[in-house]
């Protein structure tokens, strides 16, 4: 089931802190969403968030499944082109900010992790 909520990625991995605690919480999250069955409609990756979609990110395969479960996964272009990332996306689409926005602009409800 999805709905018209909407997850924003802002940093590599959930919270703030040192070490691989925020990584290990984004694949324990990512992991219980596929579980539970209960999707967004979309999820936005922006600034540190876009590494979780390029290569080598430890949540890739989870990413994988939602987004053939019909999750929308959009990736800010201008931070892809910034961190020099454009070539290493593994999964979702690269969008612009416009599509963020549209994104926030239209949701039920908007959870930032």
């Amino acid at each position: 089931m999805r709905d018209q909520s909407v997850i924003l990625f802002t940093r590599y991995g959930m919270g703030e802190t040192q070490g691989d605690l925020p990584l290990r919480l984004a694949v324990k999250y990512l992991t219980l969403t596929l579980q539970s069955g209960v999707f967004p409609g979309k999820i936005l990756f922006y600034t540190d968030g876009v590494r979780l979609a390029c290569e080598g990110s430890p949540v890739l395969e989870q990413l994988r499944e939602l987004e053939s479960s019909g999750v929308e996964l959009v990736l800010c272009q201008t931070c892809l082109e910034t961190f020099g990332l454009s070539q290493q996306v593994k999964v979702g689409v690269v969008g612009g900010m416009g599509d963020i926005l549209d994104a926030l602009q239209n949701a039920e409800k908007v959870i930032s992790l």
